[in-house]
């Protein structure tokens, strides 16, 4: 069993983010994620200065996708960071976010097939082999092959698929060294953990490490926890298709609202419209022994790695060092 924590450096500054991480490894926090969103800080140089402000925490991007980068820049940045970490360099990836691609004017088509075939080229440039002609779709690279980089030997960097639909948690258990799986209610892993496994038997492949990437809101406070999850409960209810939402027996017509209120950016409105039903099927919520009592749940449903997401709670200091005093 192993922690992780996630940051989004948007509201956060970068100096924010090191410390927030420095803080989280004396909590025996294993692993930092660092989101990858266009409109934030870049993701690439904060992982860059966690590695030298930090001695154990493993760490990379939360999660990239092969329509912003390619698997050659990719795999290029991850061999940096390991150099720069002594060896604690990850790799989250994904099919990409489908609702940010299209501002960027990118045609977001076959997004699990993109993502295959990024994994295999960003493991055989990390493998240090030429890459040549393989009839591939989308990355059908000719000699290419990195030169003037230190290589991470036979361990490789260790790749996370970020998955929630059928097709790219099986791709995850096929392919990956483990999964961020964007959930925090046992039910959707009782849900997904069934579709991994039955990927990893069919190649054979054991220690699969299946994460949850949660959002978390923890103080002695139950109110306050509870009332800082609701605007990411929110966004989570609002993105969510139809099948999630009856999954976890939510008011369409309630979420409908939700929605609308999000598009006139009324947050007064969205939080008198989230309840508990929003926040427990989205969120984990409460005081220290609420969020350790759900954190235990996941393990029960099959999680390898519980990811602390934000908000992680209404004072984000506080909020770590309770998180590596009660739960960790």
């Amino acid at each position: 069993m192993s922690y992780g924590i996630e940051f989004v450096p948007g509201n956060l500054s970068v100096k924010q983010v090191v410390n927030y991480c420095k803080l989280a490894e004396t909590k025996d926090i294993d692993y930092a994620w660092i989101t990858n969103h266009y409109n934030n800080r870049h993701c690439y140089p904060i992982l860059a200065a966690i590695a030298q402000g930090t001695t154990e925490l493993k760490m990379g991007p939360g999660i990239m996708n092969a329509f912003t980068d390619t698997p050659a820049a990719m795999a290029s940045f991850s061999c940096t960071l390991n150099e720069i970490s002594d060896g604690r360099a990850i790799l989250g990836i994904g099919p990409g976010d489908l609702s940010t691609l299209p501002k960027l004017a990118i045609d977001p088509a076959k997004p699990v097939s993109r993502l295959k075939e990024a994994v295999i080229q960003i493991r055989a440039l990390c493998a240090g082999e030429e890459v040549k002609k393989q009839g591939l779709e989308f990355f059908d690279y000719d000699g290419a092959k990195l030169t003037g980089v230190q290589l991470p030997g036979k361990k490789g960097i260790p790749i996370y698929i970020g998955a929630q639909g059928p097709k790219v948690l099986e791709l995850a258990g096929e392919m990956g060294d483990g999964a961020l799986i964007n959930a925090s209610n046992p039910k959707d892993f009782d849900a997904a953990i069934p579709i991994i496994k039955a990927a990893c038997d069919k190649v054979g492949k054991k220690n699969f490490d299946i994460g949850a990437y949660t959002a978390i809101s923890v103080d002695d406070d139950v109110k306050k926890a509870r009332n800082a999850a609701k605007i990411v409960a929110a966004f989570i209810a609002a993105g969510s298709p139809p099948a999630i939402l009856e999954r976890h027996n939510l008011d369409m017509g309630n979420v409908a609202k939700i929605k609308d209120a999000l598009a006139k950016f009324d947050f007064k409105t969205v939080g008198g419209l989230v309840g508990d039903a929003e926040i427990d099927a989205f969120t984990i919520a409460g005081t220290p022994d609420e969020v350790k009592q759900k954190c235990d749940d996941l393990v029960k449903s099959g999680v390898t790695q519980v990811i602390f997401g934000s908000p992680l709670g209404p004072d984000m200091v506080k909020s770590i060092r309770l998180l590596g005093k009660y739960v960790v």
